[in-house]
């Protein structure tokens, strides 16, 4: 046996192992490339068209795997007590185009939730949304979901925003103070700001942050949060509010994922907000 086969041989008894070496892993990689011999094929002894053949099977098996996959993890989703609808052929095709090459088992979870919903609902999720989710990495995914956590509906709007603070723009309570703007520190609540660029980039926020019109003194604001419920009253009639706002495709994204509420967040918003607003 040669010196790579017994290597070979080694990561299948280490996979699990993270400890593994660089070496070994780039060894293993070579079984997916039809380069590393197994119980049933051999390498060493094939031409370059037999090996090309025996990574398209590997990789035919895998994507059918996949799908697989998902599709029994959707039809656990699927409730059978509402009516169904058929897929539409183009939207299907794409889909299944797609859902082959997904790997991870978090992100099956995400494809199998589109596929349940679009039985039941056919055009909730768009192509487009389709594309995006595909180029999602799980550490993105896991991103919008800690990401959604932040966001909230603010009394009847069903949009998403990310507060962020709130700004004074005038009045006597601006002269005693040493910068008009309240900021949260999303940093410290899982969001840094290279992950807020990194859900820009994904098409999932909008760029830069908004602000609202100048709010009513005394009209309550219900901010509905995960696992919260957060209302503000303005004390002055000098106030605004500066949030991050999702796309519509983000707020597509947002109904494959469950939000967990993030008590820190919704702590520091309690107490910073608290001097301008009866919180």
């Amino acid at each position: 046996m040669s010196d790579d086969q017994q290597t070979s041989g080694a990561v299948t008894s280490q996979a699990s192992d993270k400890e593994v070496s660089a070496r070994k892993k780039a060894i293993l990689l070579g079984r997916y490339l039809g380069m590393a011999s197994t119980t049933d094929f051999n390498a060493h002894g094939s031409s370059t068209e037999e090996r090309a053949e025996h990574r398209l099977k590997l990789q035919a098996m895998q994507y059918q795997q996949n799908l697989e996959t998902i599709y029994k993890l959707a039809l656990a989703h699927t409730p059978s007590d509402v009516t169904g609808s058929d897929l539409d052929p183009d939207w299907r095709h794409q889909f299944l185009q797609m859902a082959e090459q997904i790997f991870s088992r978090k992100m099956q979870e995400l494809w199998a939730r589109i596929l349940a919903a679009e039985i039941v609902n056919p055009g909730h999720f768009s192509v487009r949304t389709l594309h995006t989710l595909k180029q999602l990495t799980q550490r993105e995914a896991q991103l919008l979901e800690r990401t959604l956590g932040l966001a909230c509906n603010i009394n009847d709007d069903k949009r998403l925003k990310i507060i962020t603070g709130y700004r004074v723009t005038g009045g006597i309570s601006q002269v005693f103070r040493k910068s008009p703007q309240t900021q949260l520190s999303l940093s410290q609540c899982c969001l840094p700001y290279s992950g807020v660029l990194t859900l820009v980039d994904a098409g999932i926020l909008h760029r830069g942050e908004f602000e609202t019109g100048l709010l009513q003194p005394k009209t309550q604001l219900a901010l509905n949060l995960p696992g919260d419920h957060i209302t503000l009253t303005p004390k002055h009639p000098h106030l605004l509010l500066s949030y991050y706002s999702f796309t519509g495709l983000g707020e597509e994204l947002a109904q494959l994922v469950t939000a967990r509420p993030n008590a820190k967040y919704t702590g520091m918003l309690r107490g910073q907000f608290k001097r301008d607003f009866g919180v």
